[in-house]
């Protein structure tokens, strides 16, 4: 039953890890699962796609990537790039807290059997995002 943040290839760090992990857990009890395990890993725009090419084949840039270990509990590696991150709060000019937020419990929705790969799918991810980010503690809401 633990969440755990690491760093791959970058000098990210999260901060108040303990607010955004008990924001998680809230979000996995709303949804009706169990936690086993959650790895969530910050990495580099190249970690990233060399992973996307050597495990998923795609020869792009993502900003987060997730591999599920089991499909009745949550169990599973989120692998985010921050400088994808940090480059898409510009895009859609939002604060980096809101777009690291939205690429983290985007894996997490993954996790919990979510998918995106319509545009159904996508509109009901979007929607369980945004459900998700308006209930964060507003501890949360500055940090990066």
């Amino acid at each position: 039953m633990h969440i755990n943040f690491h760093t791959e290839d970058t000098k990210f760090e999260l901060q108040q890890q303990q607010a955004v992990e008990d924001w998680l857990r809230q979000v996995i009890k709303q949804e009706g699962s169990t936690l086993a395990e959650l790895n969530y890993i910050f990495c580099s725009d190249e970690y990233l796609y060399q992973m996307n090419m050597d495990y998923l084949q795609h020869d792009t840039y993502t900003d987060v990537i997730t591999f599920p270990y089991s499909e009745e509990l949550v169990h599973g590696d989120v692998f985010i790039s921050i400088e994808r991150v940090f480059d898409n709060a510009s895009h859609f000019d939002v604060t980096v807290a809101d777009e690291l937020h939205r690429v983290v419990v985007h894996g997490l929705l993954h996790l919990l059997g979510y998918h995106d790969k319509t545009e159904a799918q996508q509109a009901e991810m979007t929607q369980k995002e945004d459900t998700y980010l308006k209930a964060r503690a507003t501890e949360l809401i500055e940090v990066i």
